[in-house]
């Protein structure tokens, strides 16, 4: 392996667009970076590698100007920055796609683009014509199909991904910063973002790409950076490493087994679904989930999973067809209705659906059973619900400086194994999951999967929304794809494989149930 290791910068830094030297971060109760370093040449992508909690997105936001370092240069084209704020880097040169969604629902798809940019006419007024216009231009230069004037709000998760990457795009920035750029994508959509990447590089910009996806790396990266608990490990080539190689630099110990799937005894039927329907979204929805079953749900971006899981769950009802648990017809109205039913949901979108943000790591974890879990006589049982919190912590192996913490300030994956630990706090028999390792790394998916296995043995019926298909292909034991509403296919764990999926994802046809 080609290795660049901490303290052997290059003389000539002409080489590179973007340096980082012996940056540190310190946090309350916790170091997020040690003297770290990284090196970006010009016309190249560079794959940025770590778990969770390993400093990735906070050296991102430092270089985007979010944060000021306690030591460390970065540097631009071989000249020393100073930067105060996001501005300053966009001056500068630098522009960053965040993780999390940052886009105001309620104005125009070209008025979150050119925010602060607006074109004026004579008058000193915002001259919406040109603006659309512009906001033309940058989509047809980017291949993008959408109306300028649409409101944010309607468009779906990996819509505003779409126009997150044109905004920061739209600068012409010479450093772009993707961080989980493809988390909410759909394969097309990951292809077409891979054809705007090759562009950019093509014009000299540096790229530095954050991402958890293995394949995407070894498909888009010239260059991998790994970080393990807020210290730089290692440098090389995308062609001197293997994937293998980078898990273990990443975690520290061999990742073996990333989807421990046992067999596990298929009880009785807990969740039966008969022609479920809601108007314009889905049609004629009908299957089964066993008890110790894992039943995964595939299909493009669109195709109505999400929106499955959320009406079983109570939050939109259905227009028509039923809904029993054991047997028996269940009217499902609320979440609430939901849990008292024994249906848990981890929603596909943390930061809207799931988390308070401004609430610490304990309160959010709780929140679920407060009302029927842990009270007697109207009081909380705080040390027993403190206590199980903390058990529950361990178990998910959340890095936390401490239960108090504000969730805001964790990494997007320990963000997600909390909203985990909340609804295995409820014991729930039914539990669906909507993207559960979307934006955790490869470590935490494997203890993840494992944590999957583990209720299932124990009986719990689980409903998995995956847009990854090795994980939905490693986990269950049968798979419903789905294609604009309407469910396309059962496949078998023995008969499924990546292409009948696609190809029962992509265009309708008659159901097919291939089981034993």
């Amino acid at each position: 392996m080609a290795t660049m290791t901490a303290g052997a910068l290059a003389p000539n830094t002409a080489e590179f667009i973007l340096e980082v030297a012996d940056v540190r971060k310190a946090f309350p109760g916790v170091v997020a970076l040690d003297n770290v370093q990284l090196r970006v040449r010009p016309g190249t992508v560079h794959a940025l590698m770590g778990e969770n909690g390993a400093g990735k997105s906070t050296l991102m936001k430092i270089i985007a100007g979010v944060y000021i370092p306690d030591q460390g240069e970065v540097r631009l084209n071989g000249l020393p920055l100073e930067l105060h704020g996001p501005l300053d880097a966009l001056q500068a040169g630098i522009a960053m796609i965040h993780q999390e969604l940052n886009l105001m629902p309620f104005m125009s798809i070209a008025e979150n683009i050119w925010i602060r940019r607006e074109p004026l006419n004579v008058f000193g007024m915002v001259d919406h014509g040109r603006m659309f216009k512009m906001t033309e231009a940058l989509f047809e230069r980017l291949g993008i199909d959408m109306d300028p004037e649409m409101e944010v709000r309607k468009l779906t998760v990996a819509g505003r991904q779409m126009i997150e990457i044109a905004k920061a795009v739209s600068f012409d920035s010479e450093v772009l910063i993707m961080d989980e750029p493809t988390s909410s994508l759909a394969d097309r959509e990951v292809e077409h973002l891979f054809r705007i990447i090759n562009d950019l590089r093509a014009q000299g910009k540096g790229i530095i790409y954050i991402t958890h996806k293995m394949d995407e790396v070894f498909e888009i990266a010239d260059d991998i950076s790994i970080f393990r608990d807020g210290q730089f490990i290692h440098s090389a080539a995308a062609s001197d490493i293997t994937s293998s190689e980078i898990i273990k630099l990443m975690v520290g110990r061999e990742v073996t087994q990333m989807f421990p799937k046992e067999e596990v005894p298929i009880g009785d039927v807990v969740l039966s679904v008969e022609n479920l329907c809601l108007d314009s979204v889905f049609e004629n929805i009908s299957f089964e989930v066993r008890a110790g079953e894992i039943l995964g749900f595939a299909g493009l971006v669109g195709s109505g999973r999400t929106n499955i899981a959320e009406t079983l769950f109570g939050v939109t009802p259905p227009t028509s067809g039923s809904i029993s648990i054991d047997g028996k017809k269940e009217i499902i109205s609320s979440p609430h209705q939901a849990m008292l039913r024994g249906l848990a949901l981890l929603t596909e979108d943390r930061k809207e659906t799931g988390l308070f943000l401004g609430l610490s790591v304990i309160e959010n974890m709780e929140l679920a059973v407060l009302r029927d879990g842990y009270t007697r006589a109207t009081f909380v049982e705080q040390n027993r619900l403190d206590q199980e919190c903390d058990s529950m912590k361990e178990q998910l192996n959340v890095k936390t400086p401490s239960m108090e913490e504000r969730i805001g300030n964790l990494s997007g994956g320990n963000q997600q194994k909390v909203l985990i630990g909340r609804w295995l706090m409820t014991n729930p028999r039914i539990l669906i999951l909507d993207e559960p390792t979307r934006g955790i790394d490869v470590g935490a998916k494997a203890e993840i999967h494992k944590l999957i296995t583990k209720l299932v043995k124990r009986g719990v019926a689980v409903i998995m929304i995956s847009s990854e298909l090795p994980e939905v292909l490693g986990m269950s034991d049968r798979i419903m794809v789905m294609h604009e509403g309407k469910v396309t296919g059962f496949l078998d764990r023995s008969e499924a494989n990546q292409v009948n999926i696609m190809q029962l994802a992509s265009s309708p046809v008659k159901p097919t149930v291939i089981e034993d």
